[in-house]
């Protein structure tokens, strides 16, 4: 039973399919093909406007070069304290932006906190070269403890980041699983609520290896063929990461899986709710649950053979001696059965 990672999860059979598919002949090479364009016109229909879409194969590589194509001498980007890339992308952005420089603003329960990032961005003052200059905002939806912003929380950091002449981009790792949370659509997610640029994630929801860069305006996304290329990002047969994606959106299965993880983290999380031996450290928008166990009922979990994830707890969360915060995740893989064994497991 696994929870330690919607990435530890396989490919879905439907991306399988589809993979198989397109196994044979002969495609135009280097993201050329009619497949690659035809998954590309299905990214503008999806988010209601023309917009300009890069391949890549990893979140990281996502992530990195968006911030490359928003890059300014002495660049500083501003993302939540416990953005992936500030702790978890081992300086990628920083190599593959040539030195640019994050700078964490805090915020509860994951999301950034607007007054905060007003305040960070008046630390680099431009008359003030020194410090460097504000080049980009990033948040994370979902974020990086399971919960979502808002619609209006999304639009309040973009006005604060416009205000301020910033592009806002967003890390979408888990972009579908906080979009059927909020029960919203692309484009009101993203565009609509001021979101210049998005790394669109497919690999956590059910792909093998898809990923995608999103530029809402095609016409600042001139420098990303080469940023890719010079990164070593261009697939030749790119066509297999087109694929995945030509089947992930189509009938909504990219929905669906995230709709199935969803609801497996709340089914999950009532079982620590109501158990005598755990409890929620909070509540999950998205697909990763945090609940605050028992060292020793932890340790009989693992025994069972349950993998999950230690986290370290925020500064705000109490624990008992005993007790310590762990993180489990769902995915599309996730079985009924897998939750009904936990409940089991903690109640004995």
């Amino acid at each position: 039973m696994n929870f330690s990672s919607d990435n530890w999860a396989g490919a879905h059979p439907a991306i399988c399919e589809a993979l198989t598919a397109h196994a044979g002949g002969f495609a135009t090479a280097y993201g050329a093909s009619a497949l690659d364009h035809q998954v590309e016109q299905r990214f503008s229909e999806i988010f209601e406007r023309e917009v300009a879409v890069f391949f890549v194969a990893t979140g990281t590589a996502a992530n990195s070069l968006s911030m490359a194509l928003l890059n300014r001498p002495g660049g500083v980007i501003l993302a939540h304290t416990k953005a992936h890339m500030i702790e978890d992308e081992g300086g990628a952005v920083e190599f593959l932006t040539a030195g640019a420089r994050l700078h964490g603003v805090e915020g509860p329960m994951g999301r950034m906190d607007p007054d905060n990032l007003e305040r960070a961005i008046r630390l680099f003052p431009a008359e003030f070269i020194h410090h460097g200059q504000p080049m980009a905002v990033s948040i994370t939806q979902s974020t990086e403890i399971g919960t979502v912003y808002s619609l209006e929380e999304i639009e309040r950091i973009s006005a604060i980041a416009k205000a301020h002449d910033l592009p806002l981009h967003m890390d979408g790792a888990r972009f579908a699983n906080a979009l059927v949370s909020l029960n919203t659509t692309p484009a009101e997610m993203t565009w609509k609520r001021g979101v210049d640029i998005v790394s669109f994630g497919g690999t956590k929801n059910g792909c093998w290896c898809a990923e995608a860069i999103v530029v809402m305006d095609p016409a600042k996304a001139r420098d990303m063929p080469y940023i890719r290329k010079r990164s070593a990002h261009l697939f030749s047969k790119s066509r297999f990461i087109a694929a995945q994606f030509d089947a992930y959106l189509r009938d909504d299965l990219w929905l669906n899986t995230a709709r199935h993880s969803n609801a497996m983290a709340q089914e999950l999380a009532h079982v620590f709710r109501v158990s005598e031996n755990a409890r929620l450290g909070w509540s999950p928008d998205a697909n990763e649950v945090f609940p605050i166990i028992r060292k020793d009922v932890a340790a009989k979990l693992e025994k069972a053979g349950v993998n999950f994830y230690s986290w370290n707890p925020p500064a705000d969360l109490t624990l008992e001696p005993d007790e310590e915060l762990y993180r489990f995740v769902t995915s599309f893989a996730t079985r009924e059965e897998d939750i009904t064994t936990i409940r089991q497991l903690l109640d004995k």
